[in-house]
């Protein structure tokens, strides 16, 4: 079989036929699998999760839907662990349309939190690709390729071809989502973003500055990070650490990441 000639602009002709089958499943269930079908011919990954983002509430899956798929550390990612992911936070803070690597937007010292060792290393991912859509006003997506260390790092020319088409996934996925979100709206209201859920975490026990500390800590930002972030010294920062786990009756970011969640959870059981 011959290969697929280019296009004046670098597309495959067979790219441009699987974006005619794309075209034709904007307005069915089934655009999430074929758009995954679309996308292994651009980008080798191992695993592929799409999911959106709106403020207040917990993220909610769109694709694999059916959650006899969705492993046990995916769960925890959804229920509660995302207030610590670096993709979550970056989107609170305003980052809204295109492709990234989940490398570029982690703190420096995210290999070192309890989310990752806890979480995100179960994945078992050695780098991700996100594709980030805005939907509306509110609601964000994120197409998540990951790779596992058999397959490596994403290749410079596979990065070029997602940017390439990137604008016209985008576009018809919001497509997509004025045709089919209503079958995906099922939010349930959390506990709301990070900040949120700190201060009722530590009420009346730790310091707004401690408080702040500690949501920088959890997230993955090394000690000259949050220094240089607050505007303190290095060395004050250690006091915070210290008086953080003495009020807290820790000794260990492990148990304070334990907590954390048993807080999370008992907020969300508190809801009517």
């Amino acid at each position: 079989m011959l290969p697929s000639k280019p296009t004046h602009d670098g597309i495959s002709s067979d790219t441009l036929k699987e974006l005619a089958v794309l075209v034709n499943h904007l307005r069915v269930p089934s655009f999430p699998t074929v758009l995954e079908t679309f996308l292994a011919r651009l980008c080798h990954f191992d695993t592929l999760i799409i999911v959106t983002y709106k403020k207040s509430f917990k993220p909610i899956i769109i694709h694999p839907k059916d959650k006899s798929a969705h492993s046990p550390t995916l769960n925890l990612y959804l229920n509660s662990a995302y207030l610590l992911d670096p993709l979550f936070n970056s989107i609170q803070q305003g980052m809204t349309c295109g492709i990234s690597r989940l490398i570029d937007l982690a703190p420096d010292s995210f290999k070192d939190t309890e989310y990752y060792q806890t979480c995100y290393r179960k994945f078992d991912l050695v780098d991700e690709i996100n594709l980030i859509i805005p939907l509306d006003d509110e609601t964000t997506c994120a197409i998540s390729l990951g790779r596992k260390s058999q397959m490596g790092s994403i290749k410079r020319v596979e990065m070029n071809k997602l940017k390439e088409v990137f604008p016209l996934i985008e576009s018809l996925f919001q497509q997509f989502w004025l045709s089919q979100s209503r079958g995906y709206l099922d939010y349930q209201p959390s506990m709301g973003p990070i900040k949120h859920a700190l201060k009722t975490f530590a009420s009346g026990v730790l310091t707004q500055r401690e408080q702040e500390v500690l949501g920088l800590i959890l997230r993955g930002h090394s000690s000259k990070a949050i220094a240089d972030d607050l505007g303190i010294s290095a060395g004050t920062v250690k006091v915070h650490r210290k008086n953080i786990h003495a009020r807290l009756d820790t000794s260990t970011q492990s148990e304070i990441f334990t907590l954390f969640l048993d807080h999370l959870e008992s907020l969300d059981q508190s809801k009517p």
